[in-house]
């Protein structure tokens, strides 16, 4: 058995446990108890890992005795069954709560070396056609599933993902994504691009989070002066100091990403595009 074929089956395994703690083994007494929540869920994130549809992860399940044994599947599910349990309302409050789950155990392991955090954001495209090609037929580019995540620097894990619509500003999901990270972990240190570069960003991650902010200021003024109590401290001296080079951690998290789950979605819904996105991360962070 290759290397790869191992890392799908480690990954098959630990969806179906970490999915077994937050969700009832059937979600009606009088369902027929073919599948359980927890293996139907583990069945999307290997979809999601392996880049696939509905129908493609079936068929790897036909051929593969072992991925069943570790699902526990006695039978196969048909594929709109996985389709229709995506579908529900709280699919992305499980793969937030299966998702901080996985960074708990890892960082409790790894200690201080986690202690440090670097946000940034990135797009995922919402159709067959890649950016480039728009550009080059003169389309312009109407909107993509834009992924804001917070990466510990240690481990390289998603502490927090919050998706949106882009193209939109960095800083319009700071906060919410600040939020999900500290209900997660108590790191020290945050650093971020020019991006998020505001002085209510650094209050609120001083004064109210009780993190230091790291972000470079970005330069608005035709005197090249920077104002506010906290930006005007973020010289690159002072960056480099306190460690800004960490913060490449998160682009390195954000290739690994889409290098192993790709960067285009195959879900046309918005509901199931943010489904998707969300469990992509949540399987990557499971590889890892």
């Amino acid at each position: 058995m290759s290397a790869k074929q191992n890392t799908l089956l480690e990954v098959a395994r630990l969806s179906v446990k970490f999915s077994g703690r937050y969700m009832q083994p059937y979600s009606h007494r009088k369902s027929p108890h073919k599948f359980t929540q927890a293996q139907l869920m583990a069945c999307l994130i290997v979809r999601a890992y392996l880049k696939t549809t509905y129908r493609g992860v079936i068929e790897v399940l036909q051929t593969s005795e072992a991925l069943q044994k570790c699902l526990g599947l006695q039978r196969l599910p048909h594929y709109s069954t996985l389709k229709y349990f995506a579908d529900r309302s709280d699919t992305l409050a499980i793969v937030d709560a299966i998702l901080a789950d996985v960074v708990r155990q890892v960082v409790a392991q790894s200690g201080p070396s986690d202690q440090e955090v670097a946000m940034d954001s990135t797009g995922v495209e919402s159709t067959s056609a890649s950016a480039y090609f728009n550009t080059r037929r003169g389309r312009k580019q109407k909107r993509y599933v834009k992924l804001s995540l917070c990466v510990t620097c240690g481990t390289l894990l998603p502490a927090s993902v919050v998706l949106s619509w882009g193209p939109c500003n960095d800083k319009a999901a700071a906060v919410p994504l600040l939020d999900k990270t500290y209900a997660v972990l108590q790191p020290k240190t945050l650093f971020a691009d020019a991006g998020y570069d505001a002085e209510w960003i650094h209050q609120y991650c001083r004064e109210y989070w009780q993190v230091n902010s790291w972000i470079p200021p970005a330069v608005h003024r035709r005197d090249g002066t920077v104002n506010g109590e906290y930006r005007s401290k973020m010289t690159p001296r002072r960056l480099t100091r306190h460690g800004y080079g960490k913060r490449w951690m998160v682009e390195s998290f954000i290739s690994g990403l889409k290098r192993t789950t790709g960067s285009m979605l195959a879900a046309r819904k918005k509901s199931s595009l943010f489904v998707e996105a969300a469990l992509r991360v949540l399987a990557y962070a499971i590889r890892r």
